[in-house]
């Protein structure tokens, strides 16, 4: 097996330098998360839409369910990978982006991966947590210099890792804001990671790990991100269609049965491009024809539907997809969806990857 690199973010360090993508509503939550971890990666719950299945939900009191939903999952996964490195991945573009953050730490959870949005508040809502690992979300070395400048100057803290995600390849809501920015080049990985290793390492001068994260399927994509200079890589899509995987089996049935022209860009009600599968709701939605739940908790700092209902509640779609309703869901997916041909197990995954 060759030699990977040690990822070493704050206080943790994995086994394996290989983290699993945080997936909402629930597509990756405590079994799919505590099953990473037990392998040797860092296993990731999304925070978003915890909620959502609990039992002490009612409809009415959705942020406070997802403080209890949080300890719940963070708890479960540590049930399943005591030993393990377990982070929560929590979006600025959430309402309640600073309670989701406060209950993963209080809930004792390893490492913060915080995008949709430049966590430039992130080391505040965790002070009192020194071993909580904060790790940024970017798109550009511009977007990380941002964060360090902040961060430095209001909290003295630097990011313990970088995650860098091009919007080419990666799955769900994309670190683009505009859609032409998508497809652009100078987000690519081969741009954009060993830019910002240099500027890590000659301009910041500080040992902070860059992960890669957008197209990552198998060996073969992890030793070429690790070539660019990259010491961790982030993986959502495979993760996904796992027997161990949270969603119900017919989300991932859709993910084995998807073809290159089922892959499409929307622009989601957060107001950023997002990558889907092509399904009868998003069929509808791209011809004009809108449909949508009602809103199920005003979930989000910007929406487009709650403003001026020109789109759908994202949050009721991608529980839909989560439930396996393939007529109303969204499912959200990365290009590589294409690759998922069987349901796999983590073990498998990882026993690919390291060349076993």
């Amino acid at each position: 097996m060759t030699s990977l690199p040690k990822l070493r973010i704050g206080k943790h360090s994995p086994k394996y330098p290989i983290v699993q993508g945080g997936m909402g509503v629930k597509i990756s939550s405590s079994r799919l998360a505590g099953a990473v971890a037990a392998c040797g990666g860092i296993g990731t719950i999304a925070s978003v839409g915890l909620a959502c299945d609990h039992p002490a939900f009612t409809g009415r009191n959705y942020f406070d369910v997802n403080e209890i939903a949080m300890a719940d999952a963070v708890k479960a996964a540590r049930e399943i990978a005591p030993d393990g490195v377990l982070a929560v991945n929590c979006m600025v573009a959430l309402t309640d982006y600073d309670r989701q953050v406060r209950s993963a730490c209080e809930a004792g959870i390893d490492a913060i991966i915080s995008g949709a949005g430049l966590p430039m508040k992130l080391p505040e809502y965790t002070k009192g947590f020194p071993d909580v690992a904060l790790i940024p979300i970017v798109s550009s070395v511009k977007a990380a210099d941002l964060i360090i400048r902040k961060w430095g100057k209001l909290y003295d803290r630097l990011p313990d890792a970088i995650v860098v995600e091009t919007p080419l390849y990666a799955g769900g809501h994309l670190g683009a804001t505009k859609m032409e920015h998508v497809t652009d080049a100078a987000f690519s990985l081969e741009a954009v990671v060993p830019e910002l290793v240099k500027y890590l390492a000659e301009t910041v001068k500080a040992d902070i790990p860059v992960i890669a994260a957008g197209g990552i399927w198998d060996r073969a994509d992890m030793l070429g991100a690790f070539e660019l200079g990259a010491r961790g890589v982030q993986m959502g899509t495979r993760f996904a269609c796992t027997v161990e995987g949270d969603a119900d089996d017919r989300y991932k049935q859709a993910f084995i049965d998807a073809t290159e022209d089922d892959v499409v860009l929307i622009m989601s009600p957060v107001g950023i491009p997002g990558r889907a599968l092509r399904n009868p709701f998003v069929e509808k939605y791209i011809a004009g024809d809108v449909e949508s739940k009602p809103c199920m908790a005003a979930c989000l700092s910007h929406c487009s539907y709650l403003k001026d209902r020109s789109t759908f509640c994202i949050a009721g779609a991608l529980v839909d997809a989560y439930m396996g309703d393939w007529e109303t869901g969204l499912f959200f997916a990365g290009s590589n969806v294409t690759k998922c041909t069987k349901l796999e197990t983590v073990p498998e995954i990882f026993k690919d990857l390291l060349g076993e």
